[in-house]
């Protein structure tokens, strides 16, 4: 069986996880504290980052973009239609596109501070990181408007995010935002048509092991396993 090394609230780790429900694969789940750099998840992953999947033969992939392609190579094809990577190139072009703006750009301006100040410092054993940073919060409060817009943007011309159907972009973005939405820090009230958008997403089945996740000590927002919120 395949064993993924994975954070519960690591929105990249989130997204691999929502990829591997849409393809039925069954795997081990290990929770991975990246700040104790443990040498030997460090010899699966030099980079010491997660999540990293390790196949049943012993094959190593690790970040989320690469897990992404090998599993579209590897699994892709049983899904038909219903593929998570578009066929053709215009398709793909697009959907990596909002990939790295997920992965990316609002990993970097909301998520990771975010889940930094409010979840990251508490695994800083020897307590050095301090409290959180209230111009770090309030900067990414902030830009997460901005992401919002965008994707009410994007749907204004399609279904779903990169086209007429679910890809990766939808579940990349949904991933993030539910890292944010445990915290309590996604402005819904602000955007119906990217809440309906998310909404759809939470309802898939994949969802459910995602909203059960608990962190110790961090109740989520009250909203968070509601799916009509």
């Amino acid at each position: 069986m395949a064993v993924l090394y994975h954070h519960p609230l690591d929105p990249h780790s989130r997204f691999i996880r929502l990829v591997m429900a849409e393809l039925q694969m069954d795997a081990e789940f290990k929770e991975e504290n990246v700040f104790a750099r443990r040498p030997d998840f460090l010899a699966l992953n030099p980079a010491g980052v997660i999540p990293v999947l390790v196949e049943h033969d012993g094959q190593v992939v690790p970040g989320a973009n690469v897990i992404a392609e090998y599993l579209d190579e590897t699994r892709g094809l049983v899904l038909a239609e219903r593929r998570l990577l578009p066929e053709d190139p215009a398709g793909r072009v697009e959907v990596r596109r909002l990939l790295n703006w997920f992965n990316v750009k609002f990993y970097v301006e909301v998520g990771e501070p975010l889940l930094y100040e409010k979840v990251y410092k508490r695994n800083i054993a020897d307590g050095s990181a301090g409290a959180p940073d209230p111009g770090a919060l309030r900067a990414a409060r902030s830009n997460i408007r901005y992401h919002l817009k965008y994707l009410s943007h994007l749907l204004h011309h399609h279904n779903w995010l990169a086209g007429d159907r679910l890809t990766y972009a939808d579940l990349a973005a949904a991933a993030h935002l539910s890292a944010v939405d445990y915290l309590g820090d996604v402005p819904w009230a602000e955007d119906e048509a990217a809440r309906h958008w998310y909404a759809r997403v939470k309802s898939r089945p994949g969802f459910r092991t995602l909203l059960q996740d608990r962190i110790r000590g961090l109740v989520p927002a009250t909203h968070y396993t509601d799916l009509d919120f």
